[in-house]
């Protein structure tokens, strides 16, 4: 025992140190606070009705009932018990508080990774703190997305896996790839899975090239063969929520259009605008090596200091009066989108920043790392570079958009740069094991890494003193700004020039004060490369100065954008949304299952309300899309009373335009949660669907497709006065009614259609059901006194759960014998 903490002390050390850093960095949580993330108070909102089942079954439902009428819990939240990566999940998010566990998974996995491409480990723990305090890890984790976080900071032991394998440990890598490949799934960000997938096929085609040439065929074959066995392996442990996931993505607004006059894409997915809206600036690249080159995040922070330019110009205005000129700056920035950022997407809460050493040290390993691996990375970082311009730089994005399997499902397309930030510290790294073990003299070292640091210090240098030279500071709309600005200062266009200008100073001084940081810190970096490599100074000495020198550089950096300030105290948290008078009194409403149409909010991507009620709205990116279809079409330009009362919607929260109280309205004539129709109206597609519901009478007659005209038999049915229909027991997995009826009706149910899984039952035999009114279901009930049953019963979800077992039993017994066999070996 004494000779392996001898051998791993090292190790041991820098993940303790590790842990050191995130306690001080997150220090807050050392007082029992936790990040207010908007995201994760919206997920809680989500969740309420599945917590309330949970803490009574013991087990969560696989639907709710709380927003958008109805939906899958598949991507809110479900425990896939038998999925062996969900108890490691929970391992690294419960064990430590939040987020001090996924910063310590992004540390000690790009650790493991340099340790296995053979680094020094103090060379490794530089390039770890480079990797995981990226500012899009930090941005990602203070806008609450913490399973995209989380997925990225399974890249690097991936990564890590697969290299053991192609170096001939196949059995202990490729246990491995699947321990962390079957985590990277069950953290459940499909798209940053799929990028890291693009990653290590460009690195599979390096590779084969490599071992063509080398005539090592066999080997890597066989390498190959265990990294698939690995991927299968990971596949069966979340069979189930891949599975669920596939199923469910179909009939989402990442599928395709069920109206012919919203499916214009060439191929199933969203749109180019929607999915290109939030592109990476080609411009804005250049904050890999100077953070705010672009103003940061979408904020005015600077522009309110009175040392700012533009606080001056407003308050010349406003007579100095320091509430007057910040209030006016916020009314310029939320009117006319006056503020720091002035990159063309909607909106930012910082940039990408990779930081100055690395990207100084980055270009060193162009020049010296003779490893095939600089093609990988340098292939990657073009590729996925060039992917992340989106509509900037349409020639590529739209190749792939087009014409590559299931890229189109993804939106936000800059967030592909998350791998970039991976491969900027590996290949910056490995420059400096280059140097350490290199065969060239001190003296072409020094001048491969005097070139590096003319090359991005020059860069650097020129913004510093020549902004303009490069940049212009100003959007893309600036004129139209101005033209705006001159009518709202009753035409003084001097006035409004001069504040423009103002704006563009303040841009270009932020701009500059980065530069001249990262000129230090890349100065920094090359006297201690520079003195290292000449000897002047021990390796450890040398890269354990580097080490802290980068965390200096992107601590300062990150705190821009996660500080103190982030934190609050539990409690408050917890209670994050008020609960209002309106609130209280609709929760007194013993009827089980209602909707509520809030119309305080913006309903239909705000999911506040979802803490209280069952809502006919909610916030989440992937909602069924009939009923995103149902949105746009019925409820977003104009708000039909039909569909309102289709859904159900009992009450309506309204506020008053005068003193902004919040108002209370019961809709009188919601249809409640099941109803017999008197007629059906067959119509031929979605379309005519769509249509028909725009004016009906959705108490008296359903809109049924064609093609489910073989569930009904018009021949048999009869309206008559005295059938009746009514809920009995609500669970959202399993709804009770009972009915009485002389002669077979046809029966709506205020539930949204989902047949993944959803089956009919009348008097304990299954039976069909069909869709009406564009979203709802719909039976044919036989004469007599009977019970209907709906339960959700998606064999997605139980079929894949046992498949998840056997993979999670079969993972555990590779890694023991993995283990076993190393263990013999070395002895």
């Amino acid at each position: 025992m004494n000779n392996w903490f001898n051998k791993n002390g090292i190790h041991l050390a820098i993940i303790a140190a590790f842990v050191v850093i995130c306690f001080i960095y997150f220090s807050p949580v050392l007082q029992g606070k936790a990040p207010i993330q908007s995201d994760v108070l919206q997920s809680k909102a989500m969740q309420k009705e599945i917590m309330e089942y949970k803490e009574k079954d013991g087990k969560g439902p696989l639907w709710t009932n709380q927003m958008f009428g109805g939906m899958p819990t598949y991507q809110i939240w479900v425990q896939y018990a038998y999925n062996g990566a969900t108890y490691g999940i929970a391992l690294i998010t419960k064990a430590l508080p939040n987020p001090v566990g996924t910063v310590l998974l992004l540390l000690v996995g790009a650790y493991f990774l340099f340790i296995t491409l053979k680094v020094n480990p103090w060379l490794a723990a530089a390039g770890a703190i480079a990797f995981a305090f990226t500012t899009y890890n930090f941005v990602l984790i203070a806008a609450g997305h913490s399973n995209k976080a989380l997925a990225i900071g399974f890249f690097a032991p991936i990564l890590a896996g697969i290299f053991m394998t192609l170096r001939g440990r196949y059995l202990l890598g490729a246990s491995l790839t699947a321990l962390f490949l079957a985590l990277e799934i069950r953290a459940n960000h499909v798209q940053m899975t799929y990028y890291l997938f693009l990653c290590v096929l460009i690195l599979i085609i390096v590779e084969v090239y490599n071992a063509y040439k080398n005539k090592q065929l066999p080997a890597f074959g066989k390498s190959l063969a265990y990294l698939a066995g690995a991927a299968i392996l990971a596949v069966m442990i979340n069979a189930s929520l891949l599975w669920t996931t596939s199923e469910y993505a179909a009939e989402t607004n990442r599928g395709k259009s069920n109206l012919t006059s919203m499916n214009s894409e060439k191929n199933k997915g969203m749109s180019k605008e929607y999915a290109y809206n939030w592109s990476q600036g080609v411009g804005e690249s250049f904050t890999f090596l100077i953070p705010h080159l672009y103003g940061g995040a979408t904020s005015i922070d600077e522009l309110v200091k009175p040392e700012s330019h533009m606080y001056k110009s407003i308050a010349e205005v406003t007579g100095g009066d320091p509430n007057q000129t910040v209030q006016a700056i916020q009314q310029l920035a939320q009117g006319l989108n006056m503020q720091q950022y002035w990159g063309e997407k909607p909106g930012t809460q910082g940039g990408y920043y990779f930081g100055a050493i690395i990207c100084f040290l980055f270009v060193f390993g162009l020049f010296i790392v003779k490893s095939p691996l600089k093609w990988w990375i340098l292939a990657t970082s073009i590729l996925f570079i060039l992917l992340s311009f989106g509509k900037n730089f349409p020639f590529v994005s739209d190749l792939f958009f087009d014409y590559f399997p299931l890229y189109n499902k993804f939106r936000a397309v800059e967030s592909i740069l998350a791998v970039v930030g991976l491969m900027f510290p590996v290949l910056a790294i490995l420059a400096l094991r280059e140097a350490q073990n290199s065969t060239l003299s001190a003296k072409e070292l020094t001048k491969k890494l005097t070139w590096s640091a003319a090359i991005t210090g020059g860069f650097a240098l020129i913004v510093a003193l020549v902004p303009t030279l490069f940049f212009s500071f100003k959007t893309s709309n600036h004129n139209e700004i101005i033209q705006a600005l001159t009518q709202m200062v009753q035409n003084n266009s001097t006035l409004a020039h001069k504040i423009g200008d103002a704006l563009v100073q303040d841009r270009i001084a932020i701009a500059r004060a980065d530069a001249f940081r990262s000129l230090i810190f890349i100065a920094i970096a090359f006297g201690l490369v520079w003195a290292f490599i000449n000897k002047k100074m021990n390796m450890q000495l040398a890269f354990g100065l580097l080490a802290l020198a980068i965390l200096a550089d992107m601590w300062q950096v990150d705190r821009n954008y996660l500080n103190n300030n982030n934190f609050e105290s539990k409690a408050a948290l917890n209670n994050y949304f008020q609960q209002r008078d309106v609130d209280n009194f609709i929760m007194a409403d013993k009827d089980p299952n209602f909707r509520v149409y809030d119309q305080t909010i913006s309903t239909f991507s705000d999911a506040s309300a979802t803490a209280f009620h069952k809502t006919i709205g909610g916030y989440h990116a992937a909602k069924l899309k009939r009923y995103d279809e149902l949105i746009q079409n019925q409820l977003t330009k104009s708000v039909n009373q039909d569909v309102l009362d289709m859904l159900n919607a009992k009450y309506f929260i309204t506020r008053d335009p005068q003193n902004g109280s919040y108002k209370l309205s019961r809709n009188s004539s919601a249809l409640g949660n099941v109803w017999i129709v008197k007629s059906v109206q067959f119509v031929k597609n979605s379309d005519e669907e769509m249509k028909a519901i725009s004016s009906f009478d959705p108490k008296n007659e359903a809109i049924v497709d064609q093609s489910f005209k073989k569930y009904i038999d018009t021949t048999r049915l009869g309206a008559d006065p005295s059938a009746f229909i009514k809920m009995e027991n609500y669970h959202p997995d399993h709804i009770e009614y009972s009915y009485s009826a002389p002669r077979d009706v046809v029966a709506v149910f205020s539930e949204i259609y989902y047949d993944k899984g959803w089956n009919m039952y009348i008097d304990g035999v299954k039976k069909p059901y069909f869709r009406a009114d564009y979203v709802l279901r719909a039976a044919q009930l036989e004469a007599g006194n009977h019970k209907v049953e709906f339960k959700f019963e998606p064999a997605s979800y139980y079929t894949g759960e046992k498949i998840s077992l056997a993979g999670s039993i079969l993972l555990l017994g590779f890694l023991g014998l993995a283990f076993y066999t190393e263990n013999k070996k070395k002895k």
